[in-house]
């Protein structure tokens, strides 16, 4: 799981089709590099990622959850690479990329021109000021959470179940809604044990407020695939070649409707191929 410090989540409230968008990219090139990386795994990955933008409590929390196979092919294609027993990759080292890829866009989308600041954050536009809100944020370490494998396919399945359509907050957690507002529970995860638990009552009007935030800007995909290259020339671009010139490994993301149009595509060129061979 890769997730953003306070000071930038608020920019992506603000920003949020560019910073979400820059979010998943930054952080499935930190996974593509590391797992390829020979110090590391050495290997080409896959990823299935889904942008959660709520704490238990509804606030604004933006964090994008992955799946990771635990291993990838390696990178001339003969075979599969296994990650280590419960281990896949070194987060310390992830959050430092991630945090300098993160950072490095942020700002090139600053000098474009292209994020927008009101209230609060209106003095942000002058970019003094912008990089002054990010300094504190370029020597905090930037969380990335890693889990331990999944106890097989139905695990994987239920994960996913769990992650994938979830919403801000699902009516399980409702407990009432009268004339004092809307009561619901919620995980404060600064406690432990059953004190973990609480329960929060809201005005009806901060209660939708917090519902809305997480709304996404219309057409913005919320879960992606990245697959390994040379797996299915229909899935993936081309391996990068080697060198400072590489093109980037976010090349290879997709959405899943451009995936299944994409298949789509190959089996009927695969078709047409067949037929014509046929022909001939």
């Amino acid at each position: 799981m890769f997730t953003l410090p306070a000071e930038v989540a608020d920019i992506a409230f603000q920003n949020k089709a560019l910073v979400y968008d820059l979010l998943f990219k930054a952080a499935s090139e930190t996974m593509l590099t590391i797992a390829a990386d020979p110090k590391h795994l050495g290997a080409r990955i896959g990823i299935t990622a889904v942008l959660h933008t709520w704490g238990s409590a509804m606030t604004h929390h933006p964090h994008v959850h992955m799946i990771v196979p635990g291993g990838g092919i390696a990178p001339d294609g003969s075979r599969w690479i296994s990650s280590r027993p419960a281990f896949l990759l070194p987060v310390r080292v992830l959050g430092k990329l991630f945090r300098r890829l993160f950072l490095t866009r942020l700002i090139a989308l600053h000098d474009a021109g292209r994020l927008a600041f009101f209230g609060t954050l209106a003095h942000l536009i002058d970019r003094r000021a912008f990089l002054r809100h990010l300094a504190p944020v370029r020597t905090k370490r930037w969380v990335v959470y890693a889990k331990a494998p999944f106890a097989g396919p139905e695990a994987v399945l239920a994960y996913l179940s769990r992650y994938t359509h979830r919403v801000a907050i699902s009516n399980s957690r409702l407990i009432a809604f009268d004339q004092d507002g809307v009561t619901f529970r919620y995980k404060d995860y600064r406690r432990d044990g059953a004190d973990r638990q609480q329960v929060m009552t809201l005005a009806a009007d901060e209660f939708i407020r917090r519902f809305l935030i997480h709304v996404l800007p219309r057409g913005f995909h919320r879960i992606r695939h990245g697959a390994c290259p040379g797996l299915d020339p229909g899935v993936c671009s081309p391996a990068p070649p080697a060198g400072p010139a590489s093109r980037s490994p976010t090349n290879s993301w997709m959405s899943p409707r451009r995936l299944m149009t994409t298949h789509q595509a190959n089996r009927t060129t695969t078709a047409r191929h067949a037929h014509a061979a046929a022909d001939a």
